[in-house]
């Protein structure tokens, strides 16, 4: 199974979350892009979010923001460390 289109925009709207605050939430409105409405149409019903247009995250939406948010990470910086980094010697 690969990354649809759909996962990818449920994982974009997952990283939006500040998760140093529980407190803060995010509205889709409703002049956002169908795909990003859509999106959170889905983690609703998945039970990630609190609303159909956004909302806060639930305990399991949290936990699924933090995974995102760490392989962003992790593959954002493979992405920088190969660029930088100098080849190996005899290659």
């Amino acid at each position: 199974m690969s990354y649809t289109p759909e996962l990818v925009h449920e994982l974009n709207t997952l990283i939006r979350f500040d998760l140093d605050s529980g407190q803060q939430g995010i509205k889709v409105h409703k002049n956002a892009d169908e795909a990003v409405k859509a999106a959170a149409r889905r983690l609703h019903a998945k039970g990630l979010i609190t609303q159909a247009d956004g909302g806060y995250l639930t305990r399991l939406g949290r936990e699924a923001a933090e995974h995102a948010q760490v392989m962003l990470g992790i593959l954002t910086a493979g992405v920088a460390a190969s660029v930088t980094s100098p080849s190996p010697p005899g290659t």
